[in-house]
């Protein structure tokens, strides 16, 4: 018999979740026979996913907004890979304003402000929360200017924003660029990664934009990157991953749209995307604690 729950644990969002969670594993199982196997494996990922975050939730290490975002970014992935597209359209916008949430609760942490564990002190002030809060409204702007044919370029400016946006907070007491190795690595691999575009089919009207948009990006890792270099404490390396994690995501998603298709893209760009969104998010919420302590 599982434990109840521990007081901090919402009980009634625990419940709710437990219940759709077990009539999407039906739904799944009536219909497992018929779809591919490819698909199977997809949504009992997407399952486990959910089954993760609620036990999460339901052992007081995550907040309901967190949990909420790792399972709408789950749903959104797989919507997206299968080609259902209505649905991907609702779970995709979703998942960011979850994340927007998840940071404004955090202002409260005795509420929803938790990440793996209770923090004493919110960790970030107000104007590093507004500068976050910033960067994933600009993501959300570009997530759905790219679900729709014909606005790349107003998706690219919105993730330029975003990534500004992040340089920003993660700039608030730290040096910048505090690690010269990391810099130099990260316009390397920009520098390398247009080229590699340029030469695969770029098209000129969008040559300027995405350099402009490689530089920013990879000088927002470099500064993740020096951040943790500097800090040494595991909310700054979660949010360095992250940032690498956000490299990943746009080398893909460039590759398949400008170089070559690439098998199940959707998967890995929304993938690797989430997953940098939810470790830059988590680690920036972190109480700054030092391996160890």
């Amino acid at each position: 018999m599982l434990p109840p729950p521990p007081p901090s644990a919402p009980r009634g969002f625990v419940a709710v979740q437990a219940v759709l969670l077990l009539a999407g594993a039906t739904a799944w199982a009536l219909q497992a026979g018929q779809a591919p196997w490819a698909a199977n494996a997809l949504w009992l990922a997407v399952l486990l996913a959910c089954a993760t975050a609620l036990a999460a939730v339901r052992h007081g290490r995550l907040g309901c907004w967190a949990a909420l975002m790792v399972q709408c970014a789950a749903l959104a992935t797989a919507t997206s890979a299968l080609e259902l597209t209505a649905w991907h359209w609702l779970f995709k916008p979703l998942a960011m304003l979850c994340a927007i949430v998840w940071v404004a609760a955090s202002a409260r942490p005795e509420r929803d402000g938790a990440i793996f564990s209770p923090p004493s002190t919110p960790a970030l002030d107000a104007t590093g929360r507004r500068w976050l809060i910033g960067a994933l409204a600009a993501s959300l702007a570009g997530d759905a200017f790219l679900m729709v044919e014909g606005f790349f370029v107003p998706g690219l400016a919105s993730f330029l924003l975003a990534h500004l946006a992040y340089i920003a907070v993660l700039r608030r007491g730290q040096r910048w660029f505090a690690h010269r190795g990391a810099l130099a690595a990260t316009l390397a691999i920009g520098l390398g990664m247009y080229l590699f575009l340029w030469h695969g089919g770029l098209p000129p009207a969008l040559r300027l934009p995405v350099a402009v948009y490689v530089t920013v990006i990879a000088l927002m890792a470099a500064q993740a990157l020096g951040r943790a270099h500097q800090l040494r404490t595991r909310g700054a390396t979660l949010v360095a991953l992250g940032a690498c994690s956000f490299l990943c995501s746009d080398a893909v998603l460039a590759t398949n749209r400008f170089v070559q298709p690439l098998p199940w893209a959707a998967l890995w760009v929304l993938a690797s995307y989430y997953l940098a969104q939810g470790l830059i998010v988590a680690g920036l919420l972190r109480p700054a604690v030092r391996p160890g302590t």
